[in-house]
């Protein structure tokens, strides 16, 4: 961005960035990569050939182009999003469109819904009173049913400069949860394409899809193949950031929040420009560099990935995201094969690369990586230092936010990590400090100054969450006179904060330390314990490659504490490790915090955003179909099989692994009984 131009909203920018750099390119759909990874995973001497293969089939250098891979320019997308943005205020307003599906339903065509009242809560209204008196435009809903690609770029862009509201369907989620989503948002349109960028895992959409016969509102089918047969063309439009009504808010992301039951969350372009300008300010992209989208739609996250990349001229890297669902080390080809100079990443995909990173990453890597951008779960003190051993060359920074702040709202850059640890032993990185126009308090319980709940306020907060009915009550709250708006926060003009739900300690620095999650808490005899610590300790094991810690409330203070836990090397030692990893932490932790039962498992259910799913570790079926009982060929097994039948016939459990707490198990069997 350049510094002499005023920014105003994303539209504009967009609109200046392309403008002055109509030939270069700004996006590649890196199919030909894929299909070098590919070969690799099937090669049985890949690693030392994959920098052949790149070489061979390598036709551009400034950037990288292999065979099969396919750009854009700016001002491919620019006349795509003139196009696209001018078809859906028409469609929005009546017309027909010659690639409009109007749905049928039991014979019978459904009319989409037209005008309507988005925001049904009466609570929502007092938010959007109290953060903006003047009155706003509730903007229309836009289903964008797309994987990453320019397609799902373009479409985002349109919608922005229509004034509306896009709503992020991602095509990897269950059928289910995409009607359920679409149903919810009571969508007006929904935009759907077969992705350019490789392989897709659904259909073009036509009248057989199952969406199209499934959904109650019009879908347009679109085709940038058809914007790029097009000449050049205008749009009458008028800026969003000109309208006379600002529109409540631009985007609608369905989170599973705490509950896990799904919660539309309404994000400003405020939120979205703030955090933009504030990473353009502090880390300033210069257009020289090449950025990689990742991450799923579902993600907020994902925003910032393009947003940070089309803004500012940059070359924006788009893996075939299916390839990168299957075998995410392939990440680790993208990187190499692009010279990636930024990558955003939650600290568990890290964790999963991280024996192939060391073993086989070259010096390109090393060298081009500029920035690693961490977010979305605890950052590990301990992941930091072999990152930082790995990638001495690369800054490192960990962000801290939520959908509900617009992805980020503090900041900690891990050069300042050395530091701290003079003064503060610390398990994990700190989140750091507010980003600009953002404003975090800490609320205390009983008196305890430096720990408690993180309330956010500012620029960044969401305005309420879609058709839910007592948001005034639990997320929205004015702070007690004591607290407030810092003086360079000019934008919180009421003071109006969001409930994080999240527990932070903070530094004598200022830096705030995440403890974990009010709802990840739990008190064992009275002593609370944060389900996160455990987890922090046990990835500190050597031989533990990542671990997730989950928790089963019973009568009284009885609680039954589980560790799931994923091994380095899969083939060694198995279950026999247990016992050594609950001796390991007995000198590490208060008895009472030790997990009663640890099972070992290859993989860990996630979420569409890539975080562990807790809620599905929780689950029998998960439970019955990841405990293993493999003593292995030990001249102990006779032993062994003795007192784990003892165990059985004492207890009448069906399944027992071998670190099982005799009198732990006895007492959760007799509370549920």
């Amino acid at each position: 961005m350049n510094s002499n131009t005023q920014y105003c909203c994303i539209s504009h920018e967009f609109f200046r960035t392309a403008s002055t750099n109509p030939n270069k390119i700004a996006v590649i759909h890196a199919s030909g990569v894929a299909n070098l990874s590919r070969e690799k995973s099937t090669s049985p001497n890949s690693n030392n050939d994959f920098t052949t293969l790149l070489e061979q089939r390598v036709e551009s250098t400034s950037p990288p182009l292999y065979h099969g891979d396919r750009c854009f320019t700016y001002s491919h997308i620019l006349n795509s999003v003139h196009s696209l943005s001018s078809r859906i205020r028409s469609i929005l307003h009546g017309a027909d469109d010659p690639h409009l599906i109007t749905t049928k339903s039991q014979g019978n065509i459904v009319v989409h819904c037209g005008e309507r009242t988005v925001l049904t809560s009466e609570s929502l209204k007092n938010v959007e009173a109290m953060v903006n008196p003047s009155q706003e435009y509730r903007p229309k809903i836009v289903g964008i049913y797309m994987p990453p690609s320019v397609e799902y770029i373009i479409a985002v862009l349109s919608v922005l400069r229509c004034g509306e509201a896009f709503l992020p369907l991602d095509p990897f989620w269950p059928n289910e949860r995409i009607l359920s989503v679409a149903s919810s948002s009571n969508a007006d349109l929904i935009i759907g394409s077969q992705s350019s960028c490789g392989q897709s895992n659904f259909d073009r959409l036509d009248e057989s899809h199952w969406l199209v016969k499934s959904i109650s509102c019009p879908v347009l089918s679109y085709s940038i193949e058809e914007n790029l047969q097009e000449c050049s063309c205008s749009t009458d439009l008028a800026w969003p950031c000109a309208n006379e009504k600002k529109r409540s808010f631009c985007y609608l992301m369905y989170t599973s929040g705490s509950s896990g039951k799904p919660k539309g969350v309404c994000g400003t372009e405020q939120g979205l420009s703030n955090r933009f300008v504030w990473m353009q300010g502090v880390y300033p992209l210069t257009g020289q560099e090449l950025l990689l989208f990742k991450s799923s739609i579902s993600f907020i996250d994902h925003l910032q990935e393009f947003l940070s990349s089309i803004l500012t001229a940059c070359v924006l890297v788009i893996p075939p995201f299916k390839e990168l669902k299957e075998n995410a080390y392939s990440i680790i080809d993208f990187l190499q094969a692009y010279s990636v100079n930024r990558l955003t990443a939650v600290p568990s995909l890290i964790r999963t690369i991280l024996p192939v990173l060391q073993t086989h990453a070259d010096m390109r890597i090393e060298s081009s990586l500029k920035l690693l951008v961490l977010s979305g779960e605890t950052f590990p003190l301990t992941l930091w230092e072999t990152l930082s051993t790995i990638l001495p060359k690369t800054s490192i920074l960990n962000l801290y936010g939520s959908t509900e702040v617009a992805g980020d709202c503090t900041y900690f850059d891990c050069k300042r990590i050395p530091l701290i640890l003079k003064e503060e032993m610390l398990t994990s990185v700190p989140i750091g400090l507010p980003i600009t126009n953002c404003d975090v308090v800490l609320i205390g319980d009983n008196n305890v100054s430096n720990e408690g709940e993180l309330y956010v306020g500012g620029s960044c907060i969401f305005r309420g969450y879609y058709n839910e009915s007592d948001i005034m009550s639990d997320e929205f709250v004015k702070l007690p006179q004591s607290y407030g708006c810092k003086d360079s926060v000019d934008v919180c003009q009421s003071e109006l904060y969001f409930r994080t739900g999240d527990l932070v300690k903070q530094l004598p620095s200022g830096d705030f330390i995440y403890l974990g999650r009010k709802d990840r808490i739990v008190k064992v005899h009275g002593q609370r314990i944060a389900l996160e610590e455990v987890e922090i300790l046990l990835r500190e094991h050597p031989y533990i490659n990542d671990a997730a810690v989950v928790c089963q409330n019973l009568q009284a203070d009885l609680v039954f504490i589980e560790a799931f836990i994923i091994l380095k090397d899969k083939q060694q030692l198995g279950e026999l490790l247990v016992p050594a990893i609950r001796s390991w932490m007995i000198n590490k932790l208060p008895s009472v915090v030790l997990p009663n039962r640890f099972i070992l498992t290859e993989s860990f259910p996630i979420t569409s955003s890539g975080k562990i799913n807790y809620k599905l570790l929780v689950s029998s079926a998960l439970l019955t179909k990841n405990v293993k009982d493999k003593i292995g060929n030990t001249s102990c097994i006779n032993l062994l099989q003795l007192i784990k039948k003892a165990f059985h016939d004492a207890l009448m459990v069906e399944k027992l692994c071998n670190g099982d707490d005799f009198f732990m198990l006895g007492a959760w069997i007799n509370v549920c009984n």
